[in-house]
């Protein structure tokens, strides 16, 4: 990513769109029901899954994985894995495309972005409007040997718990829906997907051209693709309810700016629950009295709109997507080990990193309607170190 980005111009989608968006804001902040206190105590936690050393989550993530190397194949494969073995009713793809870099020497590197996504049962596609996480799993070209544990290892992490602390609970909540004869109302065809992004790193310098590589093909790629008539959404694109993108997650004591007016409801709900569960005593960095949110008093009128930071949000923000981006960026720039060999494991503050997955669990729980349906203690049964089987390596 890049700081800082230019101007918020040339980002207006046409006009009836624009409107959709709005009714569909509209009324996801109408409808949008906060979870309770009980909720909030019984979300489940990592535990050993974050060890740097050997977490059956976050320590395969932990090496370098340039796009085109054998260390980015590795670390795609563990995100795979995780999710064919762990989540076995989420649906995978990978999106695929080459492009020559300024270090290739006119080759065409391979980028690969990994989707996973899971919708209400007999829905189609094009009739489900998606809350989206996202986090880049590759690590800069240079300098030689770096790790990039915050940028972006640990949110891949981070969203993986998150995948897997709501899935027994989406099931749940379905099959009661099932029973009870309400899965196919309309207002209810709300699904999940990740995004796993590859090629956000400039290999020499950030420019248009190097940088952003994945997110450039992908977005470009499902502006084009179109569902078939009648469906609530035009594209892939389209169905994009939100986009949340984490990055520089990690370091201790974030600040995390909202940037966006339109996203900055979804924003506050994030600061709201991150100060419910500080209240309630249930996550363990930072000062009780210290928001990793300074823009939750603000109104989407008072937020600083003369900045942008460039991240894997760009191609789709240019295409109407709404966006919300997590990224600790505050007064002081980024975090001190951004870019440095020392964006490392030893230098993740990991009760942040188990609070961020916490929190991004109670915020994905909140979106998709879970209250009633979460069961930490069954998910803490499918514990990924007890269960999880290598797979064969994907071909690439």
């Amino acid at each position: 990513m890049m700081l800082p980005l230019l101007l918020h111009r040339g980002l207006l989608r046409p006009l009836l769109s624009t409107w959709l968006a709005f009714v569909l804001l509209f009324s996801a902040t109408t409808a949008y029901e906060s979870v309770s206190d009980e909720t909030l105590r019984s979300l489940p936690r990592p535990g050993k899954d974050f060890d740097i050393h050997d977490g059956a989550l976050l320590a395969p993530i932990l090496v370098p994985r340039v796009s085109g190397t054998a260390g980015s194949t590795a670390v795609l494969n563990h995100l795979a894995d995780f999710i064919r073995t762990t989540l076995p009713d989420w649906t995978i793809q990978f999106q695929n495309s080459t492009s020559k870099t300024p270090v290739s020497k006119g080759k065409e590197i391979p980028f690969v972005n990994l989707i996973a996504s899971r919708d209400p049962p007999g829905t189609s596609p094009g009739d489900v409007g998606r809350l989206t996480l996202v986090a880049h799993y590759d690590s800069k070209y240079e300098p030689q040997g770096f790790i990039g544990a915050i940028d972006s290892a640990a949110p891949c992490a981070i969203i993986m718990h998150t995948m897997r602390s709501i899935d027994s609970a989406m099931t749940k909540k379905w099959e009661d829906m099932r029973a009870t004869g309400q899965l196919n109302q309309l207002e209810e065809q709300q699904g999940i997907q990740v995004i796993f992004m590859d090629g956000e790193e400039a290999f020499k310098e950030w420019t248009a051209s190097d940088s952003l590589y994945g997110a450039r093909s992908l977005a470009e790629q499902w502006d084009a693709e179109v569902h078939p008539a009648m469906s609530v959404y035009r594209s892939p694109l389209d169905s994009i309810s939100l986009f949340v993108l984490l990055d520089l997650l990690g370091a201790k004591e974030p600040t995390i700016q909202s940037f966006f007016p339109t996203t900055h409801w979804a924003y506050k709900k994030l600061a709201t629950l991150e100060r419910r569960l500080r209240e309630l005593k249930q996550l363990q960095s930072s000062d009780p009295g210290r928001s990793w949110f300074p823009h939750l008093a603000k109104s989407e009128h008072e937020i600083p709109l003369y900045m942008r930071i460039e991240d894997d949000h760009i191609p789709f923000l240019r295409r109407g997507v709404e966006v919300l981006h997590i990224i600790d960026a505050g007064d002081r720039g980024f975090p001190k080990v951004w870019h440095t060999m020392q964006d490392d494991g030893e230098h993740l503050d990991l009760d942040t990193v188990e609070d961020w997955s916490v929190l991004f669990t109670a915020f994905a729980a909140e979106w998709m309607e879970l209250e009633g349906f979460m069961d930490a203690s069954q998910i803490h049964k499918r514990s990924v170190t007890d269960a999880w089987h290598k797979t064969e390596f994907l071909q690439l």
